[in-house]
């Protein structure tokens, strides 16, 4: 019989096709991976991976076994979303995930609302750029701010996510031409709003980068420069105001997604009905 723990490190060699992206993955040394495959291929009898000098392609019958693998973690995946939907009550704990800035200032001071409705419900709130994987289980319930894309989720509309350029008090009385920018680093090119800082910037400087949307907005408090920020988070902060700039600001649509079997789950519904009551009641937000 082999050991599925050789089967587990198998299938994420399969899935990442290198011993380096694996051991990265698995967080282990790459020698690790390896004495994991030959004791796989042991237990089997098959000849699972070539081993060649720069690389471990699948033979045929490791990419058979990949393939099986591969059904039997989905049916694993099954399993456990079926344990957690008769695990989780309206008296435990529902994970949401989250862009920061509505993490902050929509949803946390509004929790104090849900506990009194549901004294014995959790929330532990997750903000993160990044798409949290619902099907790994890294979250229960995620607002996004571009459509969820995965076929298995239950997806909707809830809000309207606006921005707007800010910069401190006085700091529009400068002369337009000497304005200089605040903006995401590299890892934020491919935001909408990034995009229109640079498009409205031309030529002018960014002075400062950050991947952290509060670093950048301490720094434009600060006078540094002007920066780009969600409406619900520059109309709320009384040392910035918006700037005047020509063109239309951008806006990106808000989704709220979860999956079908969890949203049937008495504390998963209790909280999307809380999120989507934390959207309906912030104007800017409102679609």
């Amino acid at each position: 019989m082999f050991d599925w723990q050789d089967l587990y490190y198998f299938t994420v060699l399969a899935r990442t096709q290198s011993l380096s992206a694996a051991a990265r993955e698995l967080r282990v040394e790459h020698a690790t991976v390896g004495r994991r495959i030959d004791a796989l291929e042991k237990s089997l009898g098959l000849r699972l991976v070539d081993r060649l000098p720069r690389s471990r392609p699948l033979t045929e019958d490791g990419r058979a076994l990949a393939r099986l693998a591969g059904a039997m973690n989905e049916i694993a995946t099954g399993v456990e979303q079926l344990s957690r939907i008769a695990s989780i009550e309206v008296a435990g704990t529902v994970r949401v995930s989250a862009p920061p800035s509505l993490a902050s200032h929509c949803i946390a001071p509004r929790i104090a609302a849900l506990r009194e409705r549901h004294p014995k419900l959790n929330v532990v709130l997750l903000p993160s750029l990044s798409l949290v994987a619902l099907d790994r289980g890294e979250a229960d319930i995620a607002l996004r701010t571009v459509r969820p894309e995965e076929d298995a989720l239950v997806r909707r509309k809830i809000g309207v996510v606006r921005f707007a350029l800010y910069g401190c008090p006085g700091y529009a009385e400068q002369p337009a031409e000497q304005w200089r920018f605040i903006a995401y680093d590299a890892s934020g090119d491919a935001l909408p709003q990034q995009a229109w800082l640079h498009q409205v910037r031309r030529h002018r400087p960014v002075v400062f980068a950050a991947s952290d949307l509060a670093a950048q907005q301490m720094a434009a408090r600060s006078g540094l420069g002007a920066v780009v920020l969600p409406t619900i988070v520059g109309d709320s902060d009384a040392m910035l105001q918006r700037l005047a700039v020509a063109g239309e600001a951008p806006s990106r649509d808000l989704w709220l997604a979860v999956f079908p079997d969890l949203r049937r789950s008495p504390s998963v519904k209790a909280v999307m009905d809380f999120l989507v009551e934390c959207v309906q009641q912030e104007p800017r937000l409102r679609p």
